[in-house]
């Protein structure tokens, strides 16, 4: 079974920046897209950023590009979220997931693996 572990979040204010990770167990963490969701009050769950297995190809929400790099280290079973230039539209709980088939998807349902989230708060 795989877990996914979030960790990173915190308070910040505006123009700052947070790193979030999420460290993998339980499975082949090297063959998975990886892709990093957020869930702000009263909406739904919105794609953020996406990494394949090599790190090769990486997608990214238009409402984060330029700001947000996703990356990953496969030695260490850990995806990151680098969040620079933060913005109270930012203000969400943020989770990783995981797709063991490996497609390059931006839909939440082809990730099978979620993690528990961790609370990302942006003042102004």
């Amino acid at each position: 079974q795989v877990q996914l572990v979030e960790s990173g979040g915190g308070l910040v204010q505006a123009g700052g920046s947070l790193r979030l990770s999420c460290a993998a167990s339980g499975g082949t963490f090297s063959s998975y897209t990886m892709g990093w969701f957020r869930q702000a009050p009263g909406k739904e769950r919105e794609l953020v950023a996406v990494i394949i297995w090599t790190g090769a190809s990486t997608y990214y929400a238009d409402s984060v590009k330029g700001r947000f790099t996703i990356s990953r280290d496969n030695a260490k079973n850990t995806v990151y979220l680098q969040m620079n230039s933060l913005k109270p539209e930012d203000t969400a709980v943020y989770y990783c997931a995981a797709d063991p088939f490996g497609h390059y998807s931006r839909g939440s349902s082809s990730y099978d693996y979620w993690g528990q989230g961790t609370q990302v708060t942006v003042s102004s």
